[in-house]
């Protein structure tokens, strides 16, 4: 049975027991500050679960794409190394809110296995919670009798805390939880040692397939455990693994939800897969890798150097590396597996095929850039390995290696083996210490301390008005207070809200809460969990009052120009440069706009310029905005609605049209865009591979922009003396300048070949060496490196120390000949390191060749003297 149809398969059975198919959430999570990525099936029901969203079917099922790579959720290092772990990974799900619960979930996951897969039950084992006295549970009996109804009691064990009590993070929904395992041992290993000793012990073929979780507590953050009014049902099973099981394999990597896309490495590298354990890591890595990064960059996330970015930029730079170490791939090649991986996965996840270009071209970009990377790395990694063998030792410093991996990305384990080809080891209690030391900076920077919610108002469902109004008498709902890099602030839940919450590109609205003569200024509003958060900097004496929400309306009126002009920008470029230009992401602030697209070259001035006509011209037709609420998704997009990869939409959407300008959006926008009054482009640029970022103003800031502009021409013209044509001045000003500097460049070379011939007569001979030892007249340390270099090139047996001084600062160089190191032991480095004690300075370089610089010049005529006293104790 192939990987496609176990997936329908698991999907229709579901839908037989009136579950509700629905959709993957994007992999990357964009309005929930908690996760960056989804790591679990019931991600996108956490707000069900939390008692913050209605429940709009009782019973669900889908396959969701989920990324385990940081956090608790791990799996990053085991990946390839095992036959099981996998970064990205499909998770099949049923879900029951309030509905079903622990005889229905664990009948179903036994028929589904047993019936539909044809797997055998003499196999299976399943655990239960064997109850935690400290938390005051006793076993969970009740899914111990479910489970006797289909396996013998020496098949139903009893598990830990650790293994079968789940929990959503250190607060919230939680619950006992019942694994079922499986034994894919042949019989004669099974007779040996029965598989209920196995299980959750690391056995690679006694492997938990499907994890059936009982949410009936709620987590406080005294750790007190209460009980749900309503018990729900999350599980979540392995699709990977389910496909080994039914297609008899030992090995998720041996599944056809792989081999195509080993076999295309296989091609490529021309290295067969099974011959070697270290390819064959190597190329499940890059496999399982590839999924990973492909979804995420198709759910809008590109590789970069911060968040979930960063992330993203790891898993692949780690596959690049495994390609580069074990398959000897030099040239980029990751990009070229993209269509075999959509050839397998396209149909489920139509994402992959509509955005293939993209994620190929930034695949592409991402493994050129690397490959440079670890030709530095090793450039520098070989220096590090001479300088120690210079001074006859075998263990590279920790503290450089950790400069390796954590300034220039270069992996620890590449140096570690090439340490190893060397004969070398590395200090790893140094490296450890550093990386401590950096982990323990990220933790104090991201801690934050957030205390129960204080709930004023039960069973509220808080309203959003912002849309109509900006100010609405209203309650604080619920409040808690949280501490974050030394600061208090208190997080607010209001009855009903004006304040539009982050999301969407969109900053968050502030503005005030006031009563009275109490006024609380409200600095932030966030989205967490389906919630409009306020952030407020106190707390109101009597929070229970009567409140009246206003929003900052300058700061409201000003987004709303920048948001809705992102809508005209967006137009705009779709028709301009063409249908391929979809948004990859957006920023709307009150003083400009940011928006990411996709677009494969650099726009050129007329293609700017042409677009800014484009948008200003639908400003002054001051189009009136037609906004739908609650429009059914299909109608919306049948009306050409424009939607957003990686964004997850409901049954129901808001559309905002302005003409011919269709999106769905939650944001906040103008009446009409004449109120917008101005837009002008202030840069445009390259973000990665096919992406492009324009920055844009409107309204009063586009017009001060313009006025800026305008003055600065106009006092130009008053330098130049030439209001006619200014631009023609400026270029034979720039001509007349290129002018003097090409003839200051040659009198410069004229001075130091005088410099040259002058410093080669001064050479004083004895003791086998070449002394020169001289004050030059020069600004530049690069000037004296180069007169060193030249003259170690021409004159043999050479030592030379020149010296130069401006008003304030001197300079030191340094050079020997090779021969002179090994014969006199004289090495520049170190020469430099003593006389720059004399300048108030520092340098360093090579044995043959050091720079210093200092703020003493005074110093310089000692610094001289003393290059030549260290000869003469030569």
């Amino acid at each position: 049975m192939g990987s496609n149809e176990i997936r329908d398969r698991f999907l229709s059975y579901f839908q037989s027991k009136q579950h509700e198919l629905v959709s993957s959430a994007p992999i990357v999570i964009k309005n929930d500050p908690t996760l960056m990525f989804t790591n679990a099936g019931m991600n996108q029901f956490k707000d069900i679960f939390l008692g913050n969203a209605p429940v709009k079917y009782s019973r669900v099922a889908n396959t969701q794409k989920c990324l385990r790579v940081s956090g608790k959720h791990n799996d990053l290092e085991e990946v390839g190394l095992d036959t099981y772990h996998h970064t990205m990974f499909e998770m099949l799900g049923n879900w029951s809110f309030g509905n079903y619960f622990k005889k229905e979930a664990i009948d179903w996951a036994y028929e589904f296995l047993v019936k539909e897969m044809n797997i055998d039950p003499k196999r299976l084992y399943a655990t239960v919670f064997e109850g935690s006295p400290e938390e005051g549970i006793e076993l969970d009996q009740e899914a111990f009798s479910y489970w006797k109804v289909h396996l013998p009691e020496d098949r139903i064990l009893k598990g830990s805390k650790k293994d079968n009590f789940w929990e959503m993070g250190d607060t919230g929904p939680c619950g006992p939880c019942s694994e079922i395992h499986i034994d894919l041992r042949g019989e004669k290993e099974i007779a040996g040692q029965p598989g209920k000793e196995l299980v959750n012990k690391g056995h690679h073929l006694v492997i938990e397939i499907w994890n059936l979780v009982f949410i009936q507590y709620n987590r406080k953050s005294n750790g007190r455990l209460e009980s749900l009014p309503d018990k729900h049902v999350d599980t979540g099973m392995g699709f990977e693994r389910l496909c080994m099981v039914v297609q008899n394999k030992q090995s998720n990597y041996d599944t056809d939800v792989f081999q195509p896309v080993i076999k295309k490495i296989s091609e490529l590298s021309r290295k067969e897969y099974g011959q070697s354990e270290k390819t064959d890591v190597a190329m499940r890595v890059i496999s399982d890798h590839l999924r990973a990064v492909s979804f995420s960059i198709a759910d809008g996330q590109i590789p970069s150097n911060n968040k979930a970015g960063y992330v993203i930029r790891r898993i692949l730079r780690r596959a690049i590396r495994y390609g580069y170490t074990y398959l000897e791939q030099t040239e980029p090649f990751i990009c070229k597996l993209v269509p075999e991986l959509i050839q397998g996965m396209g149909k489920a996840f139509p994402e992959l095929a509509a955005q293939q270009r993209l994620i190929e071209k930034v695949i592409e970009e991402e493994e050129n850039s690397f490959l440079k990377t670890l030709e530095t790395g090793i450039r520098l990694l070989e220096q590090a390995i001479q300088a120690c063998k210079s001074h006859q030792k075998t263990e590279i410093d920790g503290k450089a290696a950790f400069l390796l991996y954590d300034t220039y990305g270069f992996p620890l384990d590449l140096t570690e083996l090439m340490l190893r080809e060397k004969g070398m080891t590395l200090n790893h209690e140094e490296f450890e210490q550093e990386m401590d030391i950096q982990k323990s900076r990220s933790r104090n920077a991201a801690k934050v301390d957030t205390g129960d919610w204080i709930v004023l108002i039960e069973h509220t469902n808080p309203e959003f008005v912002g849309y109509d109004l900006d100010e609405v008498e209203t309650r604080i709902a619920r409040y808690r207070k949280v501490a974050a890099k030394g600061k208090e602030y208190y997080q607010l839940v209001l009855e009903k809200t004006p304040f539009y919450a982050e999301s969407g590109g969109q900053i968050g609205d502030t503005g005030f809460l006031e009563n009275g003569s109490e006024q609380i200024q409200v600095f932030n509003t966030m989205k967490e969990n389906d919630l409009n958060v306020h952030l407020a900097s106190s707390l109101p004496k009597d929070p229970g009052r009567m409140f009246v929400a206003s929003v900052d309306r300058e700061k409201r009126k000003l987004t709303a120009n920048n948001h809705s002009a992102t809508h005209l920008l967006h137009e705009a470029l779709r028709a301009l440069l063409g249908g391929h230009v979809e948004q990859k992401g957006s920023l709307v602030h009150h003083d400009y706009l940011r928006f990411d697209f996709s677009h494969f070259s650099k726009m050129r001035e007329e293609e700017i310029a042409s677009v800014e006509a484009m948008v200003n011209s639908k400003i002054r037709e001051n189009i009136h905005r037609d906004e739908q609420r609650q429009v059914p998704l299909t109608e919306a997009r049948k009306q050409g609605a424009i939607s957003l990869f990686g964004e997850k939409y409901g049954d129901e959407v808001r559309t905002i049209r302005f003409g011919s300008s269709i999106e769905l959006c939650g944001g906040i926008h103008v009446k009409a865009t004449g109120n917008i009054g101005l837009f002008k482009i202030t840069s445009e640029s390259a973000i990665a591979a096919g992406i492009r970022r324009i920055e844009a103003i409107t309204g009063p800031a586009a017009e001060q922009y313009v006025n800026e502009h305008l003055h600065a021409l106009k006092e130009i013209r008053h330098l130049l003396k030439d209001t006619a044509e200014p631009v023609k001045s400026v270029k034979n000003l720039l001509e007349e300048k290129n002018k003097l500097e090409k003839l200051i460049e040659s009198h410069k070379k004229e001075q130091a070949k005088s410099q040259k011939e002058w410093l080669a007569n001064q050479v004083e001979k004895g003791n086998g060496i070449n002394l020169i030892i001289q004050e030059v007249e020069t600004d530049s340390v690069d000037a004296l490196k180069d007169l060193a270099f030249q003259l170690k090139k021409e004159i043999p047996d050479l030592f030379l120390v020149l010296g130069a001084k401006t008003q304030d600062k001197a300079y030191l160089c340094a050079a020997v000949s090779e021969n002179l190191i090994a014969a006199k032991g004289l090495k520049a480095n170190e020469v430099i390191q003593i006389l720059s004690a004399h300048i108030q300075g520092g340098g360093g370089g090579q044995e043959f060749l050091a720079t210093a610089g200092g703020k003493h010049p005074a110093g310089l005529e000692r610094a001289l003297s003393a290059a030549r006293d260290l000869i003469n104790a030569s």
